[in-house]
């Protein structure tokens, strides 16, 4: 589960589920006029975007962070065998040791699924959400009619196997004994961020998920679920668990029934599933070149933002620019204020351009990101989302706005946008008519 979700890590079934732009289409993202009910807003806004992204978070529950006893219950003798075993071969595959046991609940299908609704309902706040719920849809990554918290609820909410609380130190799985490769494996995943929350205190994802630091909170998750995919596939194949052919053929055709994410707008499945997918590609390549030494050192530095994760060679040196989107809603009427504000990766914006391009285009218009923030304004009916992004050099800057008059193309919301030098910078309205105040004083800034 993402950083957002504040206590719980999750595994997902990544290797069960197809890759979303294999199945999205041009029209995945498009604006079909109005984006539902807007959240009101007080007038006015913050002086810049940062100070708008400290303004508007809304910290997820049980994000302070906890000092953790070893209690009685995490004890050798309290370990169930199954699960000492898969820790003495996630120790192996790791190169660390355990400090001390990890705690460990076993509990039913049904309790897991209330534990997981419960932390849920906490932990993603509704107001947060459904602020961002419209300024997306009027950006168009997700669908005018969709629910960005809903559509949340559905990806994260399936059959969970397991999951490891960094707060509570605990281990909660479904069963008692005798597992399959997919528990196997999932129960090495959640074994191994134990394991680095031990070495590296993994509750600091939740420091920066406390403070709405989306971009350097998909970073560092990159690296925590990277990682535990990256051992707890060793494991499956250092240490299979009958034919290693059946394990082999579970990984790249997926275990089981297979989720349903018919109702999952394909953006937000790109969003959740690429710490997965792209952080495995990280780790390995810093397993690769420095061992485990190098995987423990990026847990003492994490990559800070979704370049350095995507271009491990990027990793840790380069750094974003500045970029900032000004208070517009003096341009736009007594009544605006700010709706929401984020920093935008390269991953973000990859992901917001397959929905409509190829991925090829969409990888090369993106991959020299220098920098990147959105913000959203309404007073209460209309929306305008103004974005800023920086590009390494001019022609770089170049190419993300001919992918974007692409993309802008193939959509229907009103958007336009403008190069300066390196940096181009969009606007996205709910109508026509708000683009020609919020326009030239984001293009003036």
């Amino acid at each position: 589960m993402k950083a957002r979700a504040g206590a719980l890590l999750v595994a997902l079934s990544v290797f069960a589920v197809a890759c979303p732009s294999e199945h999205s289409t041009h029209t995945a993202g498009a604006f079909t006029g109005g984006v539902g009910s807007v959240p009101s807003v007080a007038p006015g806004g913050a002086p810049t975007a940062q100070a708008a992204i400290r303004k508007l978070c809304v910290a997820p529950a049980g994000t302070a962070g906890a000092t953790f006893t070893p209690s009685a219950a995490a004890s050798p003798a309290a370990t169930p065998p199954q699960i000492a075993e898969i820790e003495h071969e996630v120790e192996q595959v790791r190169g660390l040791t355990y400090e001390h046991p990890v705690a460990v609940e076993s509990v039913t299908a049904q309790e897991m699924q209330h534990r997981v609704e419960d932390e849920f309902d906490t932990t993603y706040p509704a107001d947060y959400y459904d602020r961002r719920t419209a300024a997306w849809r009027t950006i168009g990554v997700i669908p005018s009619d969709a629910d960005l918290r809903e559509s949340l609820r559905t990806f994260l909410g399936g059959q969970v196997v397991g999951f490891y609380d960094p707060e509570s130190k605990e281990l909660v799985y479904v069963g008692s004994g005798d597992f399959g490769l997919e528990e196997r494996l999932v129960l090495a995943h959640e074994l191994t961020h134990a394991l680095d929350d031990q070495h590296f205190d993994l509750t600091r994802l939740d420091q920066l998920a406390s403070k709405c630091e989306d971009e350097r909170s998909e970073a560092a998750l990159g690296l925590v679920e990277g990682n535990a995919q990256f051992v707890s596939v060793g494991t499956l194949t250092r240490f299979p668990s009958g034919d290693l052919r059946d394990a082999l053929g579970a990984l790249v055709n997926g275990f089981g029934d297979q989720p349903d994410l018919s109702g999952v707008p394909p953006f937000v499945q790109a969003i959740e599933i690429w710490p997965y997918t792209q952080g495995l590609a990280f780790v390995t390549r810093l397993a690769l070149d420095g061992g485990t030494a190098a995987v423990d050192d990026a847990f003492r530095h994490p990559p800070t933002t979704t370049e350095q994760v995507m271009h491990p060679e990027l990793y840790p040196s380069d750094v974003p620019s500045a970029v900032d989107v000004p208070d517009l809603s003096g341009a736009l009427g007594p009544k605006w204020g700010d709706l929401d504000a984020m920093d935008v990766g390269e991953q973000w914006l990859d992901a917001m351009l397959q929905l409509r391009l190829d991925s090829t285009t969409a990888d090369d218009a993106t991959a020299a990101w220098d920098g990147g923030v959105y913000r959203a304004f309404t007073d209460g009916t209309g929306v305008v989302v103004a974005m800023d992004t920086a590009w390494d050099s001019a022609a770089d800057a170049t190419e993300f706005a001919s992918a974007m008059e692409q993309w802008t193309a193939r959509g229907h919301a009103p958007t336009e946008s403008s190069s300066d030098g390196t940096h181009v910078r969009l606007v996205f309205a709910t109508s026509a008519a708000l683009l020609d105040p919020a326009t030239p004083a984001l293009s003036g800034h």
